[in-house]
């Protein structure tokens, strides 16, 4: 493509929002068109805000100046504006996750292979400059065979209620990044996984079917040993750490504070606290994975972030789910969830 790629962005809540503002402002080479969205007024702010057109979901998909849809709605109409954009032949950005239903991820799958469509999942952390930098280290080699990866991902606050309850719960809403970033730095399959979940942030969430505070353990088919932990709560801000013991050393990536400033003295040593929010926290990471979907469609090559990703969080997730409910590991037979008893 020798001109901008024309994005149309379909949802314009708070992530479509920063999407089109990333587009508009940091990434060469892409542009936003046009916006659509079930409300109104939020698509107008953000089509005026970019200096495109509000439309709705049809017309932005068939639109002969949009080159690529990114699909940042809610996950419910993810696989009805990818179905429609895979029909009129657009290259397709999707944010996480495609589908909690994997027999409509599967369904995708198929159309996106069928059809050549060039598609890109948004799990966006695989970009940020830290993780990478271990992936980079654990496929050369450098830190040997990996032993143990550790994921820490723990939110400063809890989400509203009112959101728990329509998210998916937390295996899917907030792991789902941590399964495919496990994924990421382990090149072999998990073939088990074992977890555990409990409500010690808010009664609440605990009341609306779902869990606050989770470990899971997941076993790969090389033998190695993810640990993966979550929160809805860390006091004291955004945690977000990765670590992958090999038998020749260790790679890891730690949180991000404020600032870089800290004061000593004969008292001790002070430094800022952590951020507080992901758009800040990983602000960058979104940024050079639109660089990434950019170049992807200027040169071509393997998707860097295929759609199968999607389906390999979504069977995770699940798991997760299944052995919390059992109290027993869960096996990963020919990449589906083979029982949680």
């Amino acid at each position: 493509m020798a001109a901008d790629i024309r994005v149309g962005i379909v949802g314009a809540g708070r992530i479509g929002t920063l999407h089109a503002q990333l587009l508009a402002s940091r990434v060469p080479g892409a542009h936003v068109v046009a916006v659509a969205d079930v409300q109104s007024d939020a698509a107008a702010r953000v089509a005026e805000s970019v200096g495109a057109r509000t439309t709705d979901v049809a017309e932005l998909v068939d639109s002969p100046d949009v080159d690529a849809v990114a699909v940042c709605s809610s996950t419910d109409t993810h696989v009805a504006v990818v179905e429609q954009a895979i029909k009129a032949g657009k290259a397709i950005f999707c944010e996480k996750p495609l589908s909690l239903d994997l027999e409509a991820v599967d369904r995708i799958i198929a159309l996106v292979n069928a059809a050549g469509t060039p598609f890109m999942m948004g799990f966006n952390r695989r970009f940020d400059p830290g993780h990478r930098s271990v992936r980079e280290v654990v496929v050369s080699g450098a830190v040997g065979d990996p032993h143990v990866v550790r994921v820490t991902s723990r939110d400063p606050e809890p989400p509203p209620i009112e959101y728990v309850r329509v998210s998916g719960g937390l295996w899917v809403d907030m792991m789902i990044h941590d399964f495919d970033m496990a994924t990421f730095l382990v090149d072999s399959p998990v073939r088990e996984v074992y977890a555990v979940g409990a409500v010690r942030v808010d009664p609440a969430i605990g009341e609306a079917g779902d869990v606050d505070t989770a470990v899971v353990v997941l076993t790969h088919d090389d033998g190695t040993i993810t640990t993966i932990d979550n929160s809805r709560r860390a006091a004291y801000g955004y945690d977000q750490r990765i670590e992958v013991l090999g038998s020749l050393g260790m790679a890891s990536s730690g949180n991000r504070t404020l600032h870089e400033g800290s004061v000593h003295s004969v008292s001790g040593v002070v430094s800022q606290p952590l951020q507080r929010f992901f758009l800040d926290r990983y602000l960058e990471s979104y940024v050079l994975e639109w660089q990434a979907f950019v170049d992807y469609l200027r040169n071509g090559g393997p998707s860097p972030v295929p759609v199968e990703s999607a389906r390999t969080s979504v069977i995770l997730a699940e798991a997760a789910a299944a052995s919390a409910r059992s109290g027993l590991p869960v096996r990963i037979g020919a990449g589906v969830v083979e029982s949680d008893q």
